[in-house]
């Protein structure tokens, strides 16, 4: 369901307190490599403000870049029909607290998917790791899982543009990653459960366990 459609970016800003959205997922069970659970409890409960990281490049390119690479999604699935709300938010029937704002909206045929942007900028060989294999990064698949818990919808496409040089020279990749909702009830039930759990302890301004990402 729709619970909400802010007009401006300080209105999403605000209505993203009220709730755990898809970037706040993979805090909650500990895959985020740049903040805590604690880091984000303290936000949720207003002890501390969200960084604002918008100025900078890879953030600022992310941003610059989603609009062209969605048209590009479009030229590259003619079949699919996507529509783009920038600050449109669904959330969970039973779990209105669980949230999401997406990138596009795929409607294919009689199904309905959640599209999700990535863009990333290799430096190095260890960066690669995150994509190898052709794996999801894990921070990327619990958001496009947390999406799935939102929507209620059948599947989810991950579209990275990843920039990386080689021999001095700039290059870029597109990779694609589909998940159908029916290979992942069992995750989508696991991390409801945690966000519940989360939820909680912001309801009660009591702190959760410090859960740190695998190094």
């Amino acid at each position: 369901m729709i619970i909400a459609d802010p007009k401006s970016h300080d209105e999403w800003l605000a209505s993203r307190q009220k709730g755990i959205g898809g970037s706040d997922a993979a805090c909650v069970i500990g895959k985020n490599k740049y903040k805590s659970t604690l880091q984000l409890w303290e936000e949720k409960v207003g002890i501390s403000k969200p960084p604002d990281i918008s100025d900078r490049p890879a953030v600022a390119y992310g941003k610059a870049a989603e609009a062209h690479i969605r048209e590009l999604f479009k030229l590259d699935y003619p079949d699919f029909n996507i529509d783009y709300h920038e600050y449109r938010m669904y959330a969970n029937d039973d779990y209105p607290f669980i949230f999401a704002t997406l990138d596009g909206e795929i409607t294919d045929n009689c199904s309905k998917g959640i599209l999700e942007i990535k863009t990333a900028t290799i430096r190095n060989a260890v960066q690669w790791n995150d994509w190898e294999d052709d794996l999801i990064p894990q921070n990327y698949f619990v958001q496009l899982i947390h999406q799935l818990a939102a929507t209620g919808w059948d599947f989810a496409i991950l579209r990275a543009y990843i920039r990386y040089h080689k021999n001095n020279r700039l290059f870029a990749t597109v990779k694609d990653y589909k998940i159908e909702r029916s290979d992942v009830s069992e995750e989508i039930s696991f991390l409801i459960e945690k966000e519940l759990e989360f939820w909680e302890h912001i309801q009660n301004k009591t702190k959760p366990a410090l859960i740190l990402p695998e190094i």
